[in-house]
């Protein structure tokens, strides 16, 4: 049995995590995930000058369902000051921890210094995990990757600098900014990350089920594991990775039955959050994902990219259901 990961004063009670992605880990579906067994959620990145200047868009991303917890908020940003700020802020929204995210390799984020950026320059993302860590009564956390580049990659250095300077925990991506999400993540860089802080380290990256999930730490001694593009659409891999850590258990797949079930809480959630039309828009992708693999998905993504309101989507679903003789069961 592995020990419960900590950060902090924080005990978590298991080891799959879900990782933060925009469009994807909203309060809709942290609250999921959360239900189904993560041990943590970690929400969409949020921007620090967007707090800094109160932008109303920016301060609803704050918001935290009273179910979820522990979960953490993360803020994206590369100035010290307004960094801090941006913690404070945060803090007020009630998160279990605020992580630093210093691994986004999108070029709208990169370009102003920020996300995976920062691995440039270790002085500066010191500095503003020290700015953070005063401004705050919470554990502050770091995501991270290798590096920026397969030339310079620096994680062991800059992990030891971001423990230096009071992280809590890190989070590592086995790929490099220039990597994006390509190829294989590579888990022997996350080790060395292990062997040289004290903190717990997270590993992330190519986590697909319980026995990836194992073999990502029994390679590099992490604490816990992160897992996102896996997790879309596919809730049941956090109680699939915990069961299988703690038992070697390797449960049952989700039913049909169970995935378009899913979906349609998904989308209510979605529809509490953000209104009916936002809502139905952005559940066409979540759809594809919660579809994938079932008999005629493609009709049946094409059907629901027609549904307008709720109330057409789970009349598509039903329908669908009734064609192939399903019926529909509540989620566990």
């Amino acid at each position: 049995m592995y020990p419960k990961p900590k950060i902090g004063n924080l005990t978590l009670d298991g080891w799959a995590l879900l990782a933060p992605m925009a469009g994807v880990s909203d309060l809709a579906y942290r609250v999921i995930a959360r239900h189904m067994g993560a041990a943590m959620t970690t929400a969409e990145m949020v921007s620090a000058k967007g707090l800094y200047y109160k932008n109303e868009k920016t301060k609803d991303m704050l918001a935290i369902d009273p179910s979820e917890h522990p979960v953490a908020l993360q803020l994206f940003g590369s100035d010290p000051e307004i960094m801090a700020l941006g913690a404070r802020e945060m803090e007020k929204a009630g998160p279990d921890v605020i992580d630093i995210n210093m691994g986004c390799p999108m070029q709208k984020v990169v370009k102003n210094g920020d996300g995976s950026a920062l691995m440039k320059n270790i002085p500066l993302a010191a500095e503003i995990v020290k700015s953070m860590v005063k401004a705050v009564n919470i554990p502050i956390t770091v995501k991270m990757r290798l590096g920026w580049s397969r030339e310079t990659e620096n994680c062991v250095e800059l992990a030891e600098a971001l423990e230096e300077a009071g992280a809590s925990a890190i989070t590592i991506h086995g790929r490099t900014r220039e990597d994006f999400y390509t190829g294989k993540a590579d888990w022997k860089k996350i080790a060395e990350v292990v062997r040289a802080v004290k903190i717990p380290v997270i590993g992330n990256g190519d986590v697909t089920d319980g026995p990836s999930a194992r073999a990502l730490m029994e390679e590099t001694g992490c604490a816990a594991v992160a897992i996102g593009r896996a997790a879309w659409g596919n809730p049941w891999i956090f109680k699939e990775v915990d069961t299988y850590l703690a038992t070697g258990e390797i449960l049952p797949p989700p039913t049909w039955e169970m995935r378009l079930a899913m979906s349609r809480k998904h989308l209510h959630g979605l529809v509490l959050e953000k209104g009916e039309n936002r809502a139905i828009r952005e559940m066409r992708a979540h759809a594809s994902r919660y579809f994938h693999g079932l008999p005629e998905a493609a009709a049946l993504r094409r059907e629901i990219m027609k549904a307008l309101t709720e109330e057409e989507y789970n009349r598509t679903l039903n329908a669908y259901e009734a064609a192939k003789g399903l019926t529909e069961k509540v989620p566990e």
